[in-house]
């Protein structure tokens, strides 16, 4: 470490770091580390004392490397390499350590363990910032070119965006048509509008677009090159193409899980929400007593997340059904409701004032579906509720495709 001068500063941020980790425990840590040969506690780093403070003792202390653990780097690292460049050191030897996100925001009940995880991490980043090497910026030309992989909605609407500022597109999808999932859906929501006509507009928009050039029943080949300069290699009835452009898009989609082996689904009288939508739009509704089970398959062991669209797109289509059939009985069995926006807010609350029932369920006492009736502890009652159902409807979350 012979010639290594690193500065060390922790950001005490008030509270909002030093009231769930011990700052001034992490500082005293990073004095002991290998070319540390200064260390400071700041209350705000990114604050103009706190700037100052980091210029002032790059200069008095001759440091040749500079590590600020504090919040975001997303907002924060700018400010901190532009202190390093107007105190004399080359940015790019400036190390960037997110203790906010990345320890007191995910370990506010754990003080200690939050505390060691932040020297880890201060540690971790002396190591690398020793071998950091001076870096100058440098100017590429981009080519104005985008290429979009995948013809969904996300895909199409991303190529129209694109196209309308200027950049010419090219658009690949795997099959013979536009549109992907969305296209075999019947109403979307949480504003209700009829998903063929919504797609149609939207493929049109983008097939008369003359900077778009779509390639359908294709598919990617090889992609190389670097940032701004890319050549992705298409292939699309038996030849191959190369398409130079200056940045691609993924947006290759999602498909509803089918629910094999979760609440006795057997695809006829329990079925998928995206089954269910099928039915909808056929008008092949059968029986008027309906039971929605969500997360069914989400925020499990195999699949952690939670896909955000489930629990809209349930009472959305359970709403319709009260339009279709007003004296139909519908439960919705939630563990919780992830409603995002004002306007999913809106159609829980119309879903509620529609007569439809919302019974919360624990996560380790799922509901059992029997032939005809199911069975769930209500969180809120307080006991076993048998709730009869000629049709069950399980809320599946979209996995990768």
């Amino acid at each position: 470490m012979e010639g290594l001068k690193i500065g060390v500063f922790i950001c005490n941020c008030g509270t909002n770091i030093a009231g769930f980790l011990d700052a001034t425990d992490v500082t005293e840590y990073s004095r002991g580390l290998p070319g540390v040969v200064f260390a400071r506690e700041n209350l705000y780093s990114c604050s103009e004392a706190g700037v100052s403070d980091i210029k002032a003792a790059i200069a008095e202390n001759e440091l040749n490397r500079v590590i600020v653990a504090a919040c975001t780097p997303r907002t924060h690292e700018p400010t901190f390499r532009a202190a390093c460049e107007d105190a004399g050191l080359n940015p790019f030897l400036f190390e960037f350590v997110n203790i906010r996100e990345h320890v007191s925001w995910v370990h506010k009940e754990a003080r200690e363990a939050a505390t060691g995880k932040a020297r880890d991490l201060v540690r971790m980043a002396v190591a690398r910032a020793a071998l950091l090497e001076p870096q100058t910026r440098i100017k590429a030309s981009v080519i104005r070119r985008a290429v979009v992989i995948g013809g969904g909605v996300s895909g199409l609407n991303a190529a129209r965006e694109l196209a309308r500022k200027g950049i010419d597109v090219v658009l690949i999808e795997r099959e013979k048509r536009l549109g992907g999932l969305v296209s075999k859906l019947y109403v979307l929501g949480p504003v209700p509008r009829d998903a063929a006509k919504y797609v149609a507009s939207l493929v049109a928009d983008v097939r008369k677009d003359e900077r778009i050039t779509v390639v359908t029943d294709a598919t990617v080949e090889r992609i190389g090159g670097y940032i701004g300069n890319y050549s992705v290699t298409v292939r699309s009835k038996r030849k191959a193409e190369d398409v130079e452009c200056g940045v691609i898009v993924v947006a290759t989609g999602a498909v509803p899980l089918t629910p094999e082996g979760i609440f006795g689904y057997d695809g006829k009288r329990v079925v998928s929400l995206f089954e269910f939508q099928k039915r909808l739009r056929k008008g092949a509704l059968k029986g008027n007593r309906f039971v929605m089970i969500t997360c069914a398959g989400a925020r499990d062991r195999e699949r952690v997340y939670c896909s955000r669209i489930c629990c809209g797109s349930a009472i959305k289509d359970a709403l319709l059904v009260k339009e279709i059939d007003p004296k139909a009985t519908i439960h919705i069995l939630y563990r919780d409701l992830m409603c995002y926006g004002v306007e999913n807010e809106e159609i829980l609350r119309a879903a509620k004032e529609a007569g439809i029932r919302f019974v919360s369920y624990s996560k380790d006492a799922p509901p059992v579906v029997e032939d005809g009736v199911v069975r769930v502890e209500g969180d809120v009652v307080g006991e076993e509720l048998a709730i009869d159902a000629d049709v069950v409807v399980l809320a599946s979350p979209l996995v990768a495709d």
